[in-house]
């Protein structure tokens, strides 16, 4: 009887072990995989465009969220201007950069926007993979001229 008592009792300490190291194991790589998405960054770039929005969102996690509109000035032959959005998080201890770009925002200047992709989006720290790094204002007089729309809307001026 104390054979089987005792190979039950180092039977239930091996389990326990096991189960102990592969709790920390798990609590190891779930450590390791959200520092990886946290700092990571998978690419960087660059947009220009005019901001058309930037809000401070968010029913938990309060984080600032933004668009702006990339014109696609001379990329296509037509006189149909072509425009595409681009959303972007912007993290919260970067005030400067929420400030230009609330400021932007109202005057409807053109910026360049340099920004880090991550591997994923995390909820608190916003929305998106793209968290904007630096924002810049534009000169604008290389940028041609809007054309006029007629008074039906349909045709350009020349």
């Amino acid at each position: 009887m104390t054979n089987i008592s005792e190979s039950t009792a180092k039977a239930k300490t091996g389990f326990k072990r096991f189960m102990r190291n592969l709790l920390i194991l798990v609590v190891i790589l779930f450590i390791g995989v959200m520092f990886f998405l946290y700092y990571a960054t998978y690419s960087t770039g660059q947009r220009a465009g005019i901001v058309l929005e930037i809000s401070k969102r968010g029913a938990v996690f309060k984080t600032y969220e933004g668009k702006i509109d990339v014109l696609n000035f001379g990329s296509v032959k037509s006189d149909n201007q072509l425009s595409q959005t681009f959303e972007f998080s912007v993290p919260k201890n970067r005030e400067d950069l929420i400030n230009k770009l609330e400021e932007v925002s109202l005057t409807g200047e053109r910026v360049q926007l340099r920004f880090e992709q991550k591997y994923a989006a995390l909820p608190w720290r916003g929305e998106t993979k793209y968290f904007v790094t630096s924002v810049k204002r534009m000169e604008d007089e290389n940028l041609p001229e809007p054309k006029e729309r007629d008074s039906t809307g349909d045709n350009y001026l020349e």
